[in-house]
């Protein structure tokens, strides 16, 4: 018999708000201790012994994924300057590599492509084909960069206008703290194409860290970028408590010291962010908080110049800016919530932007308005109804006035879709890049030419094997929650393995927070579970985005519990409908979503078999109590603040799932974390299993000692991890169910 590691007790004591709370795990918190460590790798080792029954399963998952997936295979080109740029993967490689491929004329918008071999043709034809486009240059080979390192992400990617520089930073550890460097590229395509001969190895260039300038900025935020001269970098660094909180320029060329500091936000609930208009006119500074949002601009004409405040800040009131040109005058496309609650968008002149608002979109309780993005001659509108998301178009007006035409919505058959802009870096492209899929559907990448009217698809997610999308069903239920509200559920299964009225194994996902919502997406990977007879439910439980902004109020601070007792009646509805049993019932939610997988556990432990912990805030109030952690400041607007509210404490506690285990039947747990995540940090589930344990909770603890919130880097070892959770899920449902 197994025995699971016993964590050592050494008391804690927290006094709030006349409430007396003894933790006896705090003492994990130290990340370097040896004690902690030792702690960690035992759990480690006893978790691989526990389910090392699930080597087959989770080795024959693997190969499911890694055999539908088109290992080598290319993005669509998109287009900036005078050049493709796209990314490969190879068989074989974890990451990514960054290429580009000139333009065959100005007037190309027709992305190019890579002819595929003919069913049949004989190994050597087949092996002639072209792997490579013509003229290409590998600007990036993320698997070089990753050498040597257990992790990798890449956190910054800038091209100066002219293509001649790119900027990146890179992450090795985990912690979203990037290198910035600059790589010196070539110069501007002389040739077309077409001229290029691609069977030349010779043809394809590839740059490496030998072509890297000395210049290297550590320790930075994500999100750099060049300005339009390529002679500045602007980024952003942290604060202690690793909030994004000023803006940094940094001449190519000087000492990283001599960066001039371009702005910085006092406020610990507000983080920063630097970008720049599509139109190519304006630097953008964005400071925000979960309630208020402020935008300042700079002309990149004069880039050493001062950030110009649009609107000033108010408590309350989000907005976004975009520029676009109506006739001659420069204006701002602004979506804000002022007296608005699911949003509005308005005009205003960029010379006076306190001045007069045209309403181009006037607020609608049915419709949640999440942005524009303005072009050219077009502006595209996102924005969501009925639980799903859209995409419409408006033309600019050509002489100035106002918008007179109704938006445009782009039509989509499918009950359950989610349809969004892709990457689309020109001001004058013709067409709009978009990405659209569903549970049945997978991901399709469309360019809307919008002279044409006319969606065209560039391409399709390829999935290998024999995938049949008609022997899947995807449906909407809704469940009825305990103050009445109904709450959506989304399902996708398998027609010929899930018979009406039979209870099947089920997995239920639910997020809730930051009103983030569960879109319906196809993913190679979960068709291991549906291939196995499992059924797949989203619940869109309130704190979420899916029914706008009503929905996440209604979900979030004094009104937080509602997400856990939506989910909790969303289990029971399918229950109740011989959807699935409690036996076959495993819960999934991950960051935010893990604290609503401790909180149902507490809540209503007999409804599941088995609950699915991923990265996992269970310790809610011990980290949003200490300003010094991680972020927690700039959650105080999400959860409310325990340190200087005694009701806001008292809620929290209520519901912390740590503070609520108690002397009950749980399913089986597994809680997955990372040792250097930084905004869930791993002594969350590491308390948390070692406080279910105490009650006889059979629980697990995984921890990845070297990734971060994401969990591994490497789409292999990412593969891995998700065919361990996969592999756990199905063994939970089989198990419980005799």
């Amino acid at each position: 018999m197994l025995t699971p590691p016993e964590a050592a007790k050494i008391p804690t004591e927290r006094l709030q708000h006349g409430d007396h709370y003894v933790d006896n795990y705090e003492w994990m918190r130290d990340k370097e201790s040896p004690e902690t460590l030792a702690h960690l790798h035992a759990e480690n080792a006893f978790t691989a012994a526990r389910t090392s029954h699930l080597s087959v399963l989770q080795e024959q998952i693997f190969e499911e994924i890694k055999g539908r997936t088109k290992e080598t295979d290319l993005s669509v080109p998109v287009r900036r300057g005078q050049w493709w740029y796209f990314s490969r993967t190879e068989e074989g490689k974890q990451y990514p590599i960054h290429c580009r491929a000139p333009i065959a004329g100005d007037d190309d918008w027709t992305p190019p492509t890579i002819a595929e071999p003919v069913a049949g043709d004989a190994g050597a034809d087949a092996a002639a084909v072209p792997t490579t486009l013509p003229g290409e240059q590998i600007l990036l080979d993320d698997n070089v960069e990753a050498e040597g390192h257990d992790f990798f992400s890449l956190g910054s990617f800038s091209l100066s206008d002219d293509g001649t520089l790119l900027l990146y930073g890179v992450d090795i550890e985990g912690d979203e703290r990037y290198t910035l460097r600059v790589r010196q590229l070539g110069d501007a395509p002389v040739a077309s194409a077409g001229s290029a001969d691609a069977s030349d190895a010779d043809a394809v260039i590839r740059f490496s860290s030998a072509d890297d300038l000395p210049d290297e900025i550590p320790g930075t935020a994500g999100g750099a970028l060049l300005d339009a001269t390529g002679k500045y970098v602007f980024y952003t660094t942290v604060d202690d408590a690793w909030r994004p909180d000023t803006v940094w320029r940094y001449e190519l060329g000087t000492a990283a010291a001599s960066a001039v500091q371009v702005f910085h936000e006092p406020d610990e609930s507000f983080w920063v962010g630097v970008g720049r208009s599509r139109s190519g006119k304006y630097l953008a500074i964005e400071a925000g908080s979960r309630l208020t949002s402020e935008t300042r601009l700079l002309d990149t004409s004069d880039p050493t110049g001062e950030f110009e405040v649009v609107w000033p800040r108010e408590v309350g009131v989000e907005y976004d800016v975009e520029h676009v040109v109506v006739g001659t005058q420069d204006r701002l496309l602004i979506v804000h919530n002022k007296d608005a609650i699911n949003f509005e968008l308005v005009s205003v002149a960029a010379a006076d932007p306190l001045g007069e608002r045209r309403v181009i979109l006037p607020h609608n309780e049915a419709v949640r308005l999440e942005g524009v993005d303005a072009f050219k001659d077009f502006v595209a509108i996102e924005y969501r109804r009925e639980g799903l998301t859209r995409v419409a178009i408006a033309i600019v007006p050509k002489h100035g006035g106002r918008y007179e035409d109704i938006p445009h919505e782009l039509k989509f058959d499918d009950e359950l879709f989610t349809v969004g802009l892709s990457s689309n870096p020109e001001w004058n492209q013709p067409s709009i890049r978009l990405s659209y899929g569903s549970f049945v559907t997978p991901t399709i990448v469309y360019d809307y030419l919008v002279d044409d009217n006319e969606l065209v698809v560039r391409k399709q997610q390829p999935v290998l094997g024999h995938f049949e999308p008609a022997l899947y069903t995807q449906r909407r239920e809704w469940a009825t929650a305990s103050d009445g509200t109904r709450v959506p559920i989304s399902l996708v299964y398998r027609n010929d393995l899930v018979v009406p009225g039979t209870p099947a194994p089920t997995v239920l996902y639910g997020y809730g927070s930051y009103e983030i919502s569960i879109d319906p997406g196809f993913t190679v990977g979960r068709l291991s579970l549906l291939d196995r007879g499992m059924v797949f439910a989203v619940a869109h439980v309130r704190g979420g985005g899916e029914l706008g902004r009503t929905w996440y109020e209604g979900g979030k601070k004094l009104h937080k519990r509602n997400t856990f007792t939506d989910f909790v009646a969303c289990a029971r509805h399918l229950i109740d409908i011989d959807v699935t049993s409690s036996d076959r019932l495993v819960a999934e939610g991950g960051s935010a979503g893990g604290l609503l997988m401790g909180a149902v556990a507490n809540l209503a432990p007999q409804l599941f078999s088995g609950i699915l912990a991923v990265v996992p805030f269970v310790d809610p109030l011990t980290s949003i109590l200490d300003p010094s952690l991680p972020l927690t400041v700039i959650e105080w607007d999400e959860w409310g603040d325990p340190l200087h509210n005694e009701e806001v404490y008292h809620y929290m506690k209520s519901y912390s799932p740590i503070e609520n285990v108690h002397d009950t039947h749980y399913p089986r747990i597994l809680a997955v974390t990372s040792l250097n995540d930084t905004r869930v940090l791993y002594v969350e589930p590491a308390k948390w299993v070692a406080r279910l344990r105490e009650v006889g909770a059979d629980a697990l603890l995984k921890t990845e000692m070297a990734a971060g919130h994401g969990g591994v880097s490497g789409r292999y070892d990412a593969w891995r991890e998700r065919a361990f959770n996969y592999a756990w899920m199905v063994d939970v449902t089989r198990s419980s169910a005799h």
